[in-house]
């Protein structure tokens, strides 16, 4: 599927004739009969007014980690400890953790381990603080950007808020096809709904995550002995060429292959420091709802927009440019649903996804407010990837990240110890 153009009738063919026997996705065999876990509100037994609170702070998260944000990109201010955060309702930024405090053990349940932000911190600074191989305590920037919930977890492994750019996932156009043509709406099931239904499982997360895995493997071994960022280009459109994958014929100006350049930790005189080679390339992940656009039908907006947010066929990128970070319109009073959700992979060497760690969080930070205390989640993959019902798209995203750093570890051990 990620061959140049010319193979494509090819591999188009290979899927036609598997499309029968396709297993299903992860989403797909989780959870509620459209492919998730039943509602991030109904799961956690949250208000309207709660789930307004959290993608209230989402945005106000987004807003901080603009990179044209003249704080440099760190959020306003919090209050440290219990006091009300002054810079999004009442959100509080965790106290700092002594660097040789030891974690508590997690809590354990099917596929996923969950434990309080403090003694994340406390782990975060046993496990992926080092910086050239020495512990680091998480600064007061750091808590805050973490305090944001889901979305901080990432932000604070990654370096910059995530900007999503180069994102990957899977689509099977043939199954979509086939299953439109060839079965029809559920009892009491609208056409929208059911079109809607067809695309969210059309969608393969397994796929997506392996391509974007196999695309950071590719950058990678292209930033080995790169010491400018040319030679870096040149060893990464040469690997692209030799395996014939349609990511070599990406425009010299997109963000594929800009996307370097524009990693605020490489241009960084304590980072990357403009070299290449001190760079490796890592993935994290975003959930998200596909009905954004302000000018598509109510009926969009309520169960998904079959044709937005597709992957190229050819390179498996999905255009993000017009993720607006809106939630899904409810369909019935009483629902509502949140924008987002982010899970943070790394570079872990664990060749089957399933025994693969995501970590992710509840929601922001609130210990003395409605929300409560942020909880932070190991996941496995099939955890991870089947997320809620407020979300019919899973994006598999690679960044960068100095090699000194060591937020991205090969092997990442669930909980604690």
């Amino acid at each position: 599927m990620y061959k140049r153009s010319g193979f494509l009738a090819l591999t188009t063919v290979g899927v036609v004739l598997c499309t029968a026997g396709l297993a299903p996705s992860v989403s797909q065999a989780a959870g509620s009969a459209d492919g998730g876990s039943g509602s991030y509100a109904e799961t956690h037994g949250l208000t309207v007014d709660d789930i307004g609170h959290i993608n209230a702070l989402n945005e106000k998260a987004l807003t901080a980690g603009r990179p044209d944000d003249p704080t440099g990109g760190l959020p306003p201010s919090a209050t440290e400890s219990h006091g009300a955060s002054t810079s999004a309702d009442d959100r509080v930024t965790p106290p700092a953790e002594p660097l040789g405090s030891m974690p508590d053990a997690y809590r354990a349940r099917g596929d996923r381990a969950a434990t309080g932000i403090s003694n994340y911190i406390r782990k975060w600074q046993q496990t992926y603080s080092h910086r050239d191989g020495r512990p680091q305590q998480m600064t007061q920037a750091q808590r805050e950007q973490l305090s944001y919930g889901c979305v901080g977890v990432t932000w604070v492994n990654s370096g910059p808020y995530p900007t999503n750019k180069l994102a990957f996932a899977s689509f099977d156009e043939d199954r979509y096809k086939d299953a439109l043509e060839n079965t029809g709406p559920r009892p009491g099931e609208t056409r929208a709904e059911f079109e809607g239904r067809i695309a969210k499982q059309s969608f393969d997360e397994t796929k997506g995550f392996d391509r974007a895995r196999d695309v950071a493997s590719v950058m990678n071994k292209a930033l080995e002995n790169a010491h400018d960022e040319g030679t870096y280009l040149s060893n990464l459109k040469a690997e692209l060429t030799k395996k014939d994958d349609a990511l070599a014929g990406e425009d010299s100006r997109s963000n594929f292959y800009s996307a370097l350049r524009n990693t605020p930790s490489f241009k960084d005189r304590n980072g990357g420091n403009l070299d290449p080679s001190t760079m490796k390339a890592v993935i994290y992940s975003k959930h998200f709802w596909s009905g954004q656009d302000p000018r598509a039908s109510f009926d969009k907006r309520k169960y998904g927009d079959p044709e937005a947010f597709r992957p190229d066929r050819n390179t498996g990128l999905v255009d993000m440019s017009k993720d607006r970070n809106t939630s899904r319109s409810p369909a019935k009073p009483g629902e509502s649903y949140v924008n987002f959700d982010y899970g943070w992979f790394g570079d872990q060497k664990e060749t089957a996804p399933d025994n693969t760690i995501w970590t992710h969080a509840n929601h922001y930070h609130s210990p003395g407010g409605a929300m409560g205390p942020m909880q932070v989640y190991e996941s496995k993959f099939r955890s991870w990837s089947s997320g809620y019902t407020d979300f019919d798209r899973g994006t598999y995203v690679v960044t960068f990240i100095p090699k000194s750093w060591n937020t991205a570890p090969a092997k990442v051990k669930q909980g604690w110890p």
